[in-house]
């Protein structure tokens, strides 16, 4: 793969990816894509491919009362590219953003095969897993931000 870079994108950046990994056969928009508030993140190729997506948005955690969380949201990776550094680097670059912008946690409902990803970056489970139909098994995840 060639060298990947993390940049804010509007949100239909991130609509064919998502579609592909994330929402076979659901619409491809989440409510809030357009709010102002919200941060999409793309890893783009020196060739201008998308191979990762990400959003993180300001929503209440369900499993931690703090005055500034944010949700890790439609967090997908192109296949081929899996395990490569593309999700961490967006991930750490959406944690940057956030955090400047005021963010005390994040937290996020990560798919059961995803849950080894985020506890590398640091996230810990704080729930029992639990069904998110249509897509499955979920479990809930949080990560404190360092002190601003």
């Amino acid at each position: 793969m060639s060298t990947v870079r993390v940049e804010r994108v509007e949100p239909e950046a991130t609509y064919e990816l998502r579609s592909r990994v994330l929402r076979q056969g659901r619409a491809v928009q989440i409510t809030g894509d357009e709010a102002p508030s919200t941060v999409h993140l793309a890893a783009v190729t020196d060739e201008g491919r998308v191979v990762g997506v990400v959003r993180f948005h300001p929503q209440v955690c369900p499993w931690r009362d703090t005055e500034y969380a944010w949700q890790l949201r439609g967090m997908a990776t192109d296949p081929d590219v899996r395990g490569l550094g593309a999700g961490r680097a967006l991930v750490a670059e959406g944690l940057v953003q956030i955090a400047r912008a005021g963010a005390d946690l994040v937290w996020c409902d990560a798919r059961e095969a995803a849950v080894g990803f985020y506890e590398k970056i640091g996230f810990t489970v704080v729930s029992p897993p639990y069904d998110m139909p249509p897509v499955g098994i979920h479990l809930g995840m949080v990560l404190d931000l360092p002190i601003r």
